[in-house]
């Protein structure tokens, strides 16, 4: 069949893609080969956030007393647990198909691949095979866990982030290789519920893409909640055993050492989906595994687009979604069906979000990112204990870190970790794109008793001017 727009894979770029195509008057398709919305909605953001608010509430229950509430005995239910997860999953696939129906796109279920330059073969689970036809074809077909070569994953006793959501059991004790916002998240998640958990990082601090300031916090806190981090370390081998995994563990000295566990979670990462899609027979070009795209995501080959985790930028729900409305109406406005040239993507200012418990949120450049940059800094820190909401909420772990130009009064970044900043980095992220400067951010009135008030706070402190501390 002939469509205007064909988008392969229905995650947070693709279904957004479809549904800007359709708004703007293309006729449109999805090809999805599992389920609508993706690794985000199923196996990915959505559900792990749904793990993590029951890690939270039990985390709440162990500390009731400290709120003047007593609890008498509580325990997680595992099956539960995973159970409430999986059907918050299910109720948003369900609002994509609802959403793509309500825009009048096709949904056509299958693996798609490229046939040539304006055909997509699709085969469907049961084998049959069907061509589709469109003018624009826009490749969305996200990414997988990342699997080293020493650490292969069987999906029971060594397992990637999709079956950690989904243990038949709850494992007594885990190792979580790599501390990124997967290997973090799950870590709380099993802590929270009893299991003993051991993070592995191969780089010299957990969290490593994040500020240095936070990495040395959370691991901090993560040690006070008993979870143990070893850092500089990397797993060379896994045997397995009657009842789990042992893990031989290289140390930055040389040494060797082994752990034991019922599961070892890999979290190294992610790698695109860019095998058997028909890349190679209509000589579309990748790079270090990723398709190459100009900042409007055409691929060398006119009329194929390609967004979200299978591209260059960073692997991230948001930035795919901003990424297909981008690629749409960048083609659009080239026919006339769209009024404006989209500004494209900076990807200096794509907010990060890792939900550990505390939360991490940043923006911007780090502080050794920006003097690496030349710049002459101003750096302020606020911490939560001295903020009185946080108190008040019995949260005064972590604190805001803001760090402007000295010359400028430019916002270069804003770094956090405390309960529920990922709320509260949007303030930074719009700030910067307005290129506010630090007088006009102490000019707007932030409310009080709020923990947002704290980046305000943490510029008052970078200019001298602190009042609350």
């Amino acid at each position: 069949m002939a469509y205007d727009v064909i988008v392969i894979g229905s995650g947070p770029g693709g279904y957004v893609a479809a549904i800007r195509a359709a708004q703007l008057g293309y006729k449109t398709a999805v090809i999805e080969k599992e389920s609508l919305g993706g690794i985000c909605l199923n196996w990915g953001c959505i559900p792990t956030k749904a793990l993590i608010k029951s890690a939270t509430i039990l985390e709440y229950l162990g500390h009731a007393q400290d709120y003047g509430v007593k609890v008498d005995g509580f325990s997680a239910d595992f099956d539960a647990i995973i159970k409430r997860s999986r059907g918050v999953a299910d109720k948003m696939s369900k609002g994509i198909q609802f959403l793509l129906k309500k825009n009048k796109i096709d949904v056509i279920m299958g693996m798609g691949r490229l046939k040539s330059k304006g055909v997509v073969e699709v085969t469907a689970a049961d084998g049959k095979t069907s061509t589709q036809e469109a003018k624009h074809i826009i490749i969305a077909t996200g990414g997988r866990s990342r699997e080293l070569p020493n650490l292969p994953m069987d999906g029971k006793k060594v397992v990637g982030y999709r079956e950690a959501m989904v243990l038949p059991k709850q494992p007594k004790s885990m190792i979580v290789v790599g501390s990124g916002a997967i290997g973090v998240e799950f870590a709380y998640v099993y802590n929270s519920m009893g299991t003993k958990v051991t993070i592995v990082e191969f780089m010299p601090r957990i969290v490593p893409v994040e500020d240095e300031d936070i990495s040395k916090e959370l691991e901090k806190i993560y040690k006070k909640k008993g979870i143990a981090v070893m850092t500089n370390s990397s797993v060379e081998k896994v045997e397995h055993t009657a009842d789990g995994v042992k893990a031989s563990v290289k140390m930055q000295d040389g040494s060797m050492q082994t752990l034991e566990a019922d599961v070892l979670l890999s979290a190294v990462g992610v790698v695109a989906n860019v095998e058997n899609i028909g890349l190679e027979a209509l000589g579309i070009k990748t790079e270090k595994g990723k398709i190459t795209v100009d900042s409007y995501y055409k691929t060398n080959v006119a009329g194929i687009y390609a967004i979200g985790d299978c591209t260059p930028g960073q692997a991230l729900a948001h930035v795919a979604s901003k990424e297909a409305i981008i690629c749409v109406e960048a083609f659009a406005n080239a026919e006339g069906k769209f009024h404006h040239v989209p500004h494209t993507l900076d990807y200096q200012n794509v907010p990060g979000c890792t939900y550990c418990s505390p939360e991490i949120a940043s923006v911007g450049y780090t502080e050794k990112q920006a003097k690496e940059a030349g710049y002459e800094l101003k750096v302020g820190k606020f911490p939560f204990s001295a903020s009185g909401k946080a108190s008040a909420a019995g949260a005064p772990d972590g604190f805001v870190k803001v760090i402007f130009d000295a010359k400028y009064g430019e916002w270069l970044g804003t770094h956090m970790i405390g309960m529920n900043v990922t709320e509260m980095i949007a303030e930074t992220v719009v700030g910067r794109k307005l290129e506010t400067t630090y007088q006009e951010v102490l000019d707007s009135i932030h409310p009080h008793p709020t923990m947002s008030e704290a980046v305000k706070d943490a510029i008052e402190v970078a200019y001298g001017e602190a009042i609350h501390l």
